[in-house]
């Protein structure tokens, strides 16, 4: 019966008339309703759904308008034939329409292409980041790359939403812009956004991406010529790490200690390298302004392209924010990337990177073979919202929010966690930490997920060449005579103030639980 197939969600955003619009039209699409049998009248349908008769009349009305349902006149409501028109029919072992068909038969018994031999590559083979979807039912979930619902700004958002949505709007974004992006955008990006770093650009020197890692494989694609080196910081990024060995030949780990990226003589030997001045992924540390300027004499001296990831804007919570490096750049050797999304909603997917005009023009051009340019309607909803100073305002509120909670976390992590490192970190969205000898990460995050906390594992920022040895490529600069195993992450931009300091005590005493010795 037609009931059957209609459930109503009390908590629903869609009022019961929506609802019900809904199920009916997704009803008639998958062919559940027969066309020569008239649906159950509003009344009828009323009452087995326990709703107004006006609710299920208002919901009729809305399909008729949609093609979905006619009226025949002292008969009731019909699925009209058309709406299903245009549809490939599967034909069934005897020839005739059905939903049993040859093809699926034989789908059952073929063993089809063997797809692991026809594979390229398989990057689910590389040690990604994991991040649970359901973060928000854990009770002290210390992730970073997420927000609060609570501190979108909603109001302000929709109402860019509704100044996207009139006439005048919609007639710029709706159609196909090739390789363009939305010009009030990037007037934004150019003069609110980058000065707050000590950028200058122009509009040409500034492509829109779908967050920093578009950004980063652009680039990878355009510069992975055949004998090219990359240099990447270690333990760094994982997600440029995958990125950057599946398009270099090969990757050059480089070792940082309390002050960012050191400038080794392997550095020298690349012809990238890729860094994160601000807050180091994953410890959080800056470089001090001395040495990004030593960084950029020796991109000069070297021939070396600086790729700046910029992820963390404007979170230094004892001193001002450092210029920078693509503000320092007197050559034109820093592609500077960052993303809006950080702060805004990581679901919005809006980056940009910065670079040379002509490198610039080739990766608009890449990125139109790739997707053309990202969605229209986002970049003039995040236009707007910045052209309106409700981007500024945003940043002030989880400034002073994410400094409450990075001082909270740090006093707690000294006191519960005594084997941790003290390190010059200024700021940043998280905590890399050092557990004592023995410690596996990975048990340690199993173990805390069962009792409702959530943590980021410390190892996959190595590389594997060094993910069992912490002195190859010297990364003992950082790790000592540690293993990459005793090091975990704790975000703190979602979990509540009050959740901080019980649950760093919960962690300790998970961590003594493991150390102990048996």
């Amino acid at each position: 019966m037609l009931e059957q197939l209609i459930h109503l969600d009390k908590s629903s955003d869609d009022n019961l008339k929506q609802q019900i619009r809904k199920a009916l039209a997704v009803a008639i699409l998958d062919g559940h309703l027969p066309l020569d049998k008239p649906i159950p009248s509003s009344r009828k349908l009323s009452q087995a759904l326990s709703v107004s008769r006006q609710t299920v009349m208002f919901a009729y009305e809305d399909l008729v308008d949609d093609g979905y349902i006619i009226a025949r006149e002292r008969r009731g409501y019909f699925v009209n034939p058309s709406i299903l028109d245009g549809r490939a029919k599967l034909e069934d072992t005897a020839g005739q329409a059905g939903h049993s068909s040859a093809a699926a038969d034989a789908a059952e018994t073929s063993p089809g292409p063997d797809w692991t031999e026809r594979f390229a590559s398989q990057p689910s083979l590389q040690r990604n980041i994991d991040k649970p979807s359901d973060w928000q039912r854990y009770e002290y979930p210390f992730l970073s790359g997420q927000i609060d619902p609570k501190t979108f700004p909603l109001a302000e958002w929709r109402e860019c939403s509704k100044q996207a949505l009139s006439v005048l709007a919609v007639r710029d974004w709706t159609g196909d812009c090739m390789d363009t992006d939305d010009p009030l955008l990037i007037e934004q990006i150019r003069t609110r956004v980058l000065p707050r770093r000590g950028i200058w650009a122009k509009p040409e020197e500034i492509l829109v991406t779908v967050g920093t890692q578009h950004s980063l494989y652009l680039i990878s694609s355009l510069l992975s010529k055949s004998g090219k080196r990359m240099g990447m910081e270690n333990p760094g990024y994982p997600d440029a790490r995958n990125i950057f060995a599946s398009q270099f030949e090969e990757l050059v780990p480089l070792p940082i200690d309390n002050y960012g990226l050191v400038l080794s003589e392997p550095l020298r030997a690349c012809d990238y390298v890729y860094t994160t001045p601000s807050h180091q992924w994953p410890t959080s540390v800056t470089m001090p302004i001395e040495r990004r300027k030593k960084l950029l004499q020796l991109a000069e001296d070297d021939d070396l392209v600086v790729i700046e990831d910029d992820y963390e804007i404007e979170t230094n919570y004892i001193d001002d924010p450092l210029p920078a490096l693509k503000s320092l750049d007197n050559c034109g050797r820093v592609i500077y990337m960052s993303s809006l999304s950080k702060v805004l909603a990581p679901g919005l997917r809006i980056g940009f990177m910065v670079a040379p005009e002509p490198l610039i023009a080739e990766a608009r051009v890449l990125r139109r073979l790739m997707m053309r340019h990202p969605p229209m309607n986002n970049q003039r909803m995040t236009a707007l919202f910045l052209s309106r100073g409700h981007y500024d305002a945003l940043l002030k509120r989880l400034w002073r929010k994410y400094k409450r909670n990075w001082g909270l976390i740090t006093r707690a992590i000294e006191r519960y966690i005594p084997s941790n490192l003290q390190r010059p970190v200024f700021g940043g969205t998280s905590c890399w930490v050092r557990g004592p000898k023995g410690l596996d990460c990975r048990k340690l995050r199993q173990v805390a997920a069962e009792r409702g906390l959530l943590l980021e594992l410390g190892d996959i920022a190595f590389g594997e060449e060094v993910y069992g040895d912490p002195q190859v490529s010297g990364v003992k600069a950082l790790t000592g005579d540690d293993s990459p195993q005793q090091y975990f992450r704790l975000g703190f931009t979602v979990i509540p103030e009050e959740k901080i300091e019980p649950g760093i005590r919960l962690i300790a005493e998970i961590i003594e639980e493991l150390t102990q010795p048996s």
